[in-house]
């Protein structure tokens, strides 16, 4: 089992500065509003999914972390009691969210638990690319449900109205967004009130072995170190965006995958056959060269290889959030200072002289 996944430089688009002949300078000046800076090409991703979507049956083969994440956000459903009419999947892929909403008996401590889609009457999603979306329209867990596909150009611009869904979903696209201010805020307008968005997406430490060792074999055989590995927002990013796009009763979590690969090789081929590939604006062009490669495996081998396995670890570290839209009649935090227990009596007492 192996992977391909974010290989991606942290490059931005120099901002270029223009002075007049005359005695006087003029400068570029910042436009109103929050700046934003693209880092990843739009296009390039697009064109990378649809090529990993072609291959049909190596493309399946590396769904293994896309399904499992789907699953593990799905479960977090079981603890919203309520039906859902209308549900939106934001950044679909291959409608990983979709099966795991199919999969019978998704309640562990309840075997015989019907599948989540029956609690779904319309379920829309959609991507970019319309051969990766569509992959597996003729799979028979397509009937469980009413799934309908819908390619859009941008996944930063949504094209609804407000007060649409009932629930949005999300799982490992948003790490691709430029502005994810701008897209929470839009998922937000698009919920109805007291309405939940539920996601996971690739944060933090994701990859952070194959980024240092590229770092320093980049710095052995090219005198100088060229990002590989794209920034990922960090968990406390991620809250602080929930909260200013308007949503409350906020739930924030991490949870690490390792996967085991047998070597470098291995985990850059999967990530590449998953459309996951580096798509910076202004990245270098063409493949890393072989001494890189080489030292690269030799560096992951030295620093992250774990005693007595036979392959090379990799994390991915997960960030899954959820965010519920304001509404009449929503549970209310608690006012500051309301409680009526005092902490110092909750744990014992504060004679520490008698513990």
């Amino acid at each position: 089992m192996s992977l391909r996944l974010l290989l991606r430089p942290a490059i931005f688009s120099p901002r270029t500065y223009s002075a007049s002949s005359s005695t006087t300078r003029s400068f570029a000046s910042q436009t109103s509003g929050t700046p934003v800076w693209d880092v990843f090409n739009s296009k390039t991703k697009h064109l990378q999914k649809d090529r990993a979507a072609q291959n049909v049956e190596e493309s399946r083969k590396v769904d293994y972390i896309k399904d499992e994440v789907a699953t593990r956000l799905c479960e977090r459903l079981l603890d919203i009691k309520r039906e859902f009419p209308n549900v939106l999947d934001l950044g679909a892929n291959s409608c990983n969210i979709a099966r795991a909403l199919a999969t019978p008996n998704p309640d562990p401590e309840a075997p015989s638990s019907p599948a989540l889609s029956n609690r779904i009457s319309n379920l829309t999603c959609i991507d970019t690319s319309k051969a990766l979306l569509c992959r597996d329209a003729d799979e028979p867990w397509n009937a469980e449900m009413n799934l309908t596909r819908s390619v859009i150009p941008d996944l930063e611009s949504l094209p609804y109205e407000p007060n649409s869904f009932d629930l949005v979903l999300s799982s490992l696209s948003m790490h691709w967004i430029n502005d994810l201010p701008s897209l929470l805020a839009q998922v937000n307008s698009i919920l109805k009130p007291d309405s939940p968005f539920i996601a996971a997406m690739f944060g933090g430490d994701t990859l952070f072995e194959l980024r240092t060792s590229l770092q320093l074999a980049d710095l052995e055989r090219r005198g100088g170190v060229t990002p590989h590995v794209s920034p990922l927002a960090d968990v406390r990013d991620v809250g602080g965006l929930l909260n200013k796009a308007g949503f409350k009763m906020l739930t924030v979590d991490v949870e690490d995958i390792v996967v085991e690969y047998p070597d470098t090789f291995a985990l850059m081929q999967d990530l590449q056959a998953m459309g996951e590939n580096n798509a910076i604006l202004h990245r270098e062009l063409g493949p890393m060269s072989r001494d890189v490669l080489l030292a690269n495996e030799a560096i992951y081998r030295e620093l992250h290889k774990e005693e007595g396995s036979r392959g090379i670890p990799a994390t991915f570290r997960l960030i899954f959030m959820i965010g519920w839209k304001e509404g009449q009649g929503q549970s209310q935090p608690l006012q500051r200072g309301s409680g009526e227990m005092n902490l110092k009596d909750l744990l014992g007492g504060g004679d520490l002289g008698n513990r």
